[in-house]
């Protein structure tokens, strides 16, 4: 015969049925392994309720003291119907400004949200604790900026927000939409920012080209952002290559926004009612609504504006911003029309004067040029000088670089706005060593952009690039043309000229032979070529491939060239 297994309630019943026949219960308790108690309550419990009271009862005590009241589990629960969102934490919040108490625990809170259904219990996240946190001692010490996309308007187009948050605060310092995110839109939102709120000591970013070009080949160059960082004194950081968690916070917030505003409204009519709407969003969300990581605060109580921000801080430091920087198209309605008015005359300068701080390469920018001075002037403080045809740089009231530029009066009205000295001609200091009209030889010429200068019908020279624009004086002798600049010897040129035109060249005067006696003879230096040759003046110098690579000294003299290396005279050749 099979065995048969016997349920817990049965094997009860059995036990009632031998107690009933007349068994002791000593020994019906000892035959199942139980006490002599237990035999009496499923006696009793037959008796009173029949063979259904002899299953299993629960072991939940009748009552439970410290059980949260069903008041505050319902109010727990309409809380969060009402906000999907809010978790444990900020529920506990909640109950704590309406006066509960005690407030429930979130291991509490977590078990009524489970329990009725308010939330799908999910795996255990990655801890907290093993997350590398960082943040800044005080606000405007750092702010995180960034940018986002998906603000829909009704007619189909994508608007971007540009968002900046402070590290230390989680205050938004910057939320403008724009419907393109271009390098000077991103900057109008910043600067704006900065006007309104002061100056941060940093902000990071990731590596847009909105915000640098650091990683631009052959030459990375300075962006708009880049230079009103520097122009404020404001250290421009940026994130590792695909490492968006150290930009975490304002990436944090990008998250809110899309959860908290943009799935709750719909696309908007237009841009100013998507940034309408948006600013009303930024307030609550600095001054009302608390945040967790700052332990139930708001943002702006942690947030203080730099000191001196506004009118006072115009005063004592100056935001500095590119005068030609525009502004964000605006997201308001269309201005109204405005009833026009005379036009005020602006006066353009004919010439700048600004002062420059040659960078470390040596290689400084100015006026949009880029000037080689060499590491020599790195840190060194030059001056500018730049008309519409021609730029000088002086070090020490000394003319040290020529170039010529084509420069608008827009460019020079620009430089003029952006502290620029107005300097209509060649500051007089410099040019007070021009020699009088009669020490002057030859003939007086404007010297065009191609570095050409005609003479005698259609017979020309070439000069040096930085004398474009410039106006020379050719001393025509027997077999050169020496070309002074301010009474200076620029450089010397094989004369093209025939007798009879050196005679009577149109225009000329009688110069003085003595008039270069005092500045000598013209020192070039050269690199030999590969081929052993070299240039100067228009003629081609042979030494030999023995000389390759060697930098020589030329005295450009009257009527021969010496050539010099390490003091030692190699050779020398007429000038035909």
């Amino acid at each position: 015969m099979a065995l048969v297994e016997l349920s817990v309630m049965e094997q009860r019943y059995r036990a009632v049925l031998e107690v009933e026949a007349g068994c002791p219960v000593t020994e019906v308790a000892a035959r199942y392994g139980v006490s002599r108690q237990s035999v009496h309550a499923w006696l009793g419990r037959y008796r009173s309720g029949g063979l259904m009271a002899l299953a299993d009862r629960s072991h939940r005590p009748a009552s439970c003291p410290h059980r949260t009241a069903a008041k505050v589990e319902a109010l727990v629960c309409a809380l969060r119907r009402a906000h999907p969102r809010w978790g444990p934490a900020r529920l506990a919040h909640e109950l704590a400004r309406q006066g509960v108490d005690p407030v429930p625990a979130t291991a509490t809170l977590s078990r009524i949200l489970a329990r009725n259904g308010l939330v799908i219990p999910g795996g255990r996240r990655r801890p907290r604790s093993s997350y590398q946190r960082w943040e800044r001692d005080a606000a405007m010490q750092l702010w995180q900026i960034d940018i986002m996309g998906g603000v829909m308007l009704t007619d189909g187009r994508e608007a971007k927000l540009v968002s900046g948050i402070d590290d230390h605060s989680r205050f938004i310092v910057i939320a403008h939409l724009v419907l393109r995110a271009s390098a000077r839109a991103v900057c109008a939102a910043f600067a704006a920012a900065l006007a309104e709120h002061g100056v941060p000591e940093e902000v990071l970013t990731d590596n847009g080209k909105q915000y640098t070009d650091r990683f631009t080949r052959p030459r990375p160059v300075e962006v708009l952002f880049e230079r009103i960082c520097r122009d404020n004194g404001i250290s421009a950081r940026h994130t590792k290559i695909r490492s968006p968690t150290t930009t975490g916070k304002v990436e944090r917030w990008h998250r809110t926004v899309r959860e908290e505003f943009l799935d709750v409204h719909a696309p908007f009519p237009s841009l100013h009612d998507a940034q309408h709407a948006l600013d009303a969003w930024v307030t609550d969300y600095n001054t009302a609504r608390p945040h967790q990581a700052l332990d139930m605060a708001t943002p702006a109580d942690r947030f203080t504006s730099r000191p001196g921000t506004g009118q006072s801080l115009s005063a004592a430091l100056p935001l500095r911003l590119p005068a030609d920087l525009a502004s964000v198209p605006a997201a308001g309605p269309p201005p109204a029309p405005s009833v026009p008015t005379a036009a005020v005359p602006v006066t353009v300068p004919a010439a700048v004067e600004f002062d420059h701080t040659v960078p470390s390469s040596g290689n400084m920018t100015a006026a949009g040029r880029q000037i080689w001075l060499g590491p020599a002037l790195a840190g060194r403080q030059v001056t500018v000088w730049a008309s519409t045809t021609t730029l000088h740089v002086f070090h020490h009231d000394q003319l040290i670089k020529t170039h010529p530029v084509t420069l608008t009066s827009d460019d020079l009205r620009r430089l003029h706005v952006r502290g620029a000295r107005r300097r209509p001609t060649v500051p007089g200091h410099r040019a007070a060593h021009r020699p009088t009209a009669h020490r002057c030889a030859g003939r007086g010429r404007p010297h065009r952009q191609h570095r050409r200068t005609g003479l005698a019908g259609r017979k020309k020279i070439s000069v040096r690039l930085p004398l474009a624009g410039r106006r020379v004086t050719l001393r025509i002798g027997p077999h050169l043309i020496h070309v002074l600049d301010n009474g200076a010897l620029a450089c010397t040129r094989p004369s093209p000229l025939t007798g009879d035109q050196r005679t009577h060249p149109r225009g000329a005067r009688a110069g003085d032979p003595t008039a270069l006696a005092e500045t000598g003879p013209a020192l070039v230096q050269r690199v030999v070529s590969s081929q052993g040759s070299l240039m100067v003046a228009g003629c081609k110098l042979h030494l030999g491939q023995t000389h390759c690579g060697k930098v020589v000294t030329v005295i450009c003299e009257d009527t021969q060239f010496r050539i010099l290396h390490a003091v030692q005279e190699v050779t020398s050749t007429g000038v035909v």
